[in-house]
């Protein structure tokens, strides 16, 4: 297994933080990539389990499955189906940690892949997706601190 990691320091409190950004539902509202997303089956989007399609010109493009949230622990585990790289057992978690400056965010994953692979994947999904949504909650809390 591999792990991939980005993080960010914001100036904003723990809570704030996680009111934007711990709604699984809510990805797509602060995060500049994700295009809105529809939960299947009528799933409730803040319950483990819902699955959340995201489509570009009416083409689903990824899915991902709510495994865990803890709002007291500001976390939420989901996982990937038909990832856009070759993975496995992709498992991500977003998490929001007191820092002595506000508030750590961190989004993390472990995935199966093959070790030629692992380039691209930091690529795709830490350096485009991760850092991506995390450079835009900087921009956010920054206009607001």
């Amino acid at each position: 297994m591999h792990t991939l990691t980005r993080t960010t320091v914001v100036t904003a409190g723990p809570d704030a933080v996680w009111r934007l950004i711990g709604r699984f539902g809510g990805l797509a509202d602060w995060h500049p990539l994700l295009p809105p997303s529809v939960f299947e089956d009528g799933a409730d989007p803040e319950t483990p389990g819902a699955v959340q399609a995201f489509s570009v010109d009416g083409r689903v493009v990824i899915r991902e499955r709510l495994l865990e949230k803890d709002d007291a622990r500001r976390m939420l585990r989901y996982t990937i189906h038909e990832p856009a790289v070759p993975v496995s057992d992709y498992v991500a978690t977003l998490s929001v940690h007191p820092h002595h400056a506000g508030a750590e965010i961190r989004w993390t994953a472990t995935y199966g892949a093959a070790d030629a692979l692992v380039p691209e994947i930091e690529r795709h999904f830490g350096d485009t997706v991760y850092a991506t949504g995390l450079a835009a909650l900087e921009e956010r809390f920054a206009r607001t601190a």
